[in-house]
């Protein structure tokens, strides 16, 4: 995407999503006035959870929420076309895996399917639907009928896109061993408060004890997000689609970058994002390398709390 598309998805937001334009107006600045994409302030992400983050002229049809521990408020990610959502999931799978008819896609997501407006949810079925392998399938607890699927299609030697919650396929490979070299195995990342952080080296250390011949991906995504950025080749560091770009802001200061190969909060431009908000602050910590991929190193500590937004009440 050219700069001067970058800042007329930038001055439409600050025009019609209410949230960001008030944000904005508090930061004192005029959209107008933002001459390049990197002066373009980040949303916070929080405020997917105090405020409806939308612009289109159509009313939403659809919630995405994300996880919430107890107590916490989950965001909502107000949705104007479940249509254009899958279309852009079909063309991020196939940019970095290829057509999902190729594969069996399964999907081992229990605290996911436990409650309602999970995107991961919709994001695997619209690739089920894709599939033409008619072996698709999501598993909640079920892990030997997961063992028994995944060994019948080793032993035809089918291929399989398999994605689960790390603490879910943590059970999984303390339980069964399966050598599939077809098989690619995609963790989406956190223990859902159900054990202990692992940092994804160790993740992927354990997990390749359990699925010994097999490359271990990892997916990026969330709630506030219609784009995921994958890692395929070593699992640690991602790489955007054409429609997300990441950038690294400042802890101290978060109007301000950090070049590559610095530590910071990382920044997610998701042009996917457009009848939301597309420049969004995350509260992840992480860093870029040149040419655009980056790590992720975790939660920022105190995120809730940190920077100098939190100096601003939005009403």
């Amino acid at each position: 995407m050219k700069n001067y598309e970058f800042l007329e998805l930038f001055r439409y937001q600050a025009k019609h999503t209410a949230v960001y334009a008030r944000y904005l107006e508090l930061l004192g600045v005029d959209p107008l006035k933002v001459n390049f994409p990197a002066d373009i302030p980040f949303l916070p992400i929080r405020f997917f959870k105090t405020h409806k983050v939308y612009n289109a002229p159509c009313l939403h049809t659809h919630i995405f929420s994300s996880s919430a521990t107890t107590g916490m408020v989950p965001s909502r990610h107000y949705v104007d076309s479940l249509d254009r959502y899958g279309k852009n999931v079909l063309d991020i799978f196939r940019f970095f895996y290829g057509d999902p008819s190729r594969y069996t896609i399964l999907a081992l997501l229990p605290s996911y399917l436990e409650r309602p407006g999970s995107s991961l949810v919709y994001m695997m079925q619209v690739l089920m639907d894709k599939s033409e392998t008619g072996t698709d399938g999501f598993y909640l607890s079920d892990q030997e009928a997961l063992y028994r699927r995944l060994l019948d299609l080793s032993a035809r030697g089918k291929p399989v896109w398999l994605i689960g919650a790390a603490f879910a396929l943590l059970d999984f490979v303390e339980k069964f061993t399966l050598p599939h070299p077809g098989l690619i195995v995609v963790e989406t990342g956190g223990m859902k408060g159900r054990g202990t952080e692992l940092t994804r080296e160790a993740l992927h250390e354990r997990l390749r004890g359990g699925f010994p011949e097999s490359p271990i991906h990892s997916e990026y995504g969330m709630a506030e997000l219609f784009s995921q950025a994958y890692a395929c080749s070593d699992g640690l560091l991602f790489s955007c689609p054409p429609s997300m770009q990441v950038m690294i802001r400042n802890l101290q200061d978060p109007f301000s970058p950090e070049p590559d190969g610095s530590a910071g909060g990382i920044n997610i431009i998701d042009l996917a994002n457009s009848h939301s908000c597309s420049f969004i602050e995350t509260e992840d910590l992480g860093f870029r390398i040149p040419g655009g991929q980056f790590q992720v190193l975790g939660r920022i500590p105190d995120a809730d709390r940190r920077g100098c937004n939190m100096l601003i009440d939005i009403s």
